[in-house]
């Protein structure tokens, strides 16, 4: 039931993307800075696009912009996540080491006694 629900949202966004896109055909120019500020730098670029190229090229950038701030943000967390990590693998270490000095106790309830008398 859920893959279904999932596909038809998949389907739903695709037919909609492909509607915006449709709507927005028509080329407009996108300028790196305005045209007073690229005659003072003597510099300006600019580029001719479809409109939903840029749509999308902002919803993309956007979109990476967040992941990136967010894999920042959370840093302090995989670094703790991290050190913890360490630490019960050298506690579970040092407890394989301990229980392999422990001697085992007779399982023979005689034997048991006869240890400890022996002791």
């Amino acid at each position: 039931m859920i893959r279904w629900l999932r596909i038809l949202f998949l389907v739903v966004l695709a037919i909609c993307l492909l509607t915006v896109a449709l709507a927005n055909r028509e080329p407009v120019m996108v300028q790196l800075m305005s045209a007073e500020l690229g005659a003072l730098v003597g510099f300006n670029y600019a580029i001719q696009l479809p409109l939903f190229i840029v749509i999308y090229g902002g919803i993309a950038a956007g979109l990476l912009i967040g992941f990136v701030i967010e894999w920042f943000r959370e840093h302090k967390h995989r670094a703790a996540a991290r050190t913890k990590a360490k630490e019960v693998k050298t506690l579970q270490r040092e407890v394989t080491s301990l229980r392999a000095n422990v001697a085992t106790p007779p399982k023979d309830d005689v034997l048991a006694i006869l240890t400890q008398k022996a002791s």
